[in-house]
């Protein structure tokens, strides 16, 4: 057996057994309500036995999410509103890494020397798309509740001015706001609901979703509850701001299209066709990649150009990026 297949064999297993713990511990985490039905037939046994599988499991998600990555990683999750426990999320960045392991053997299965290197490295990159995949997703869902802000304060102004005290103009949002806008509030509802004052619940909406617009908007519900005034015709004026906030943005990001996928496409097309063709013909680019000493001029080439790419996506991202 070579030293690929070798590779290859290995990490098959080891993401045969990363599944079967996967699925394994899913199980675990979702039988709860499953045995609790059951204990109604078979007694007190099952109940206990689910109880202390039940709170194992949550000590050690609670002992993860109390870290400061862990934390950092129940924020994201909540800001990309995505239903996976902490536990959860690491165990996929483990099996990426375990896929991106194999993945990068296979890649380099023309250099066997270096092939615990590559996977090395393979399992690095893939080990951070998760977080790639949570933040795209955060931004996204942060991009479409600020887009809804200015329609949504317009209807709670509205509200108010119709005799809706600021609660029930919170519950109207909740029930008739398009999403995500909807899903936010309700949460802000049902935290006063559970005793929290409005000015805390209002507080977590701003650390799941941060956004200046959503800033302005309790500033000035915060400062209107201590002072008092016409909060509906504030409204008004901060729907209007932010209204046009958007227009420019959308003006902005139609004139920097261009610049921006050319980032894009001069950032991928290297990459994308160095690894078809070591995918396809690992002898031709072998060369690249033979380090020694004294150091061939050919080795100089792979650093080189990763760190001309990044400069230069760097760049053009920078030129884009215009703030309003």
């Amino acid at each position: 057996m070579d030293t690929t297949t070798l590779m290859i064999a290995v990490g098959t297993g080891f993401l045969v057994l990363m599944g079967v713990v996967g699925l394994v511990a899913y199980q675990v985490l979702n039988r709860g309500v499953a045995d609790d039905r059951l204990s109604i037939y078979a007694g007190s046994g099952a109940q206990q036995s689910s109880q202390k599988s039940a709170q194992v499991i949550e000590s050690f998600e609670t002992a993860v999410s109390k870290s400061k990555q862990g934390g950092r990683y129940a924020r994201d999750l909540a800001r990309a509103d995505l239903k996976l426990r902490v536990v959860e999320f690491i165990g996929i960045k483990i099996a990426a890494a375990l896929l991106g392991a194999v993945f990068a053997a296979y890649l380099g299965r023309g250099y066997p020397t270096y092939i615990p290197i590559t996977a090395l490295v393979g399992a690095a990159i893939f080990f951070f798309l998760p977080d790639m995949y949570v933040s795209q997703k955060a931004s996204a869902r942060i991009k479409s509740f600020n887009n809804q802000l200015g329609d949504t304060i317009t209807m709670m102004a509205n509200s108010l001015r119709g005799g809706y005290s600021f609660l029930q103009t919170l519950q109207m949002v909740a029930q008739e706001a398009p999403q995500p806008v909807a899903d936010e509030f309700r949460r802000v509802v049902n935290e006063v609901g559970l005793g929290r004052s409005t000015e805390e619940a209002l507080g977590n909406l701003m650390r799941r979703v941060p956004s200046d617009d959503l800033d302005l908007l309790i500033t000035a519900v915060n400062i209107q509850h201590e002072v008092g005034g016409n909060l509906a015709q504030i409204l008004d004026k901060i729907a209007h701001t932010i209204r046009e906030r958007v227009r420019i943005k959308g003006e902005i990001n139609t004139l920097t299209a261009q610049g921006r996928i050319s980032g894009y496409v001069i950032t991928g097309l290297p990459l994308a066709l160095g690894g078809y063709i070591t995918l396809v013909n690992p002898d031709y680019m072998a060369p690249m990649f033979e380090f020694g000493f004294p150091p061939q001029a050919w080795c100089c080439l792979p650093v080189t150009s990763l760190f001309m790419i990044v400069i230069g996506y760097i760049a053009i991202m920078k030129i884009v990026d215009i703030e309003v």
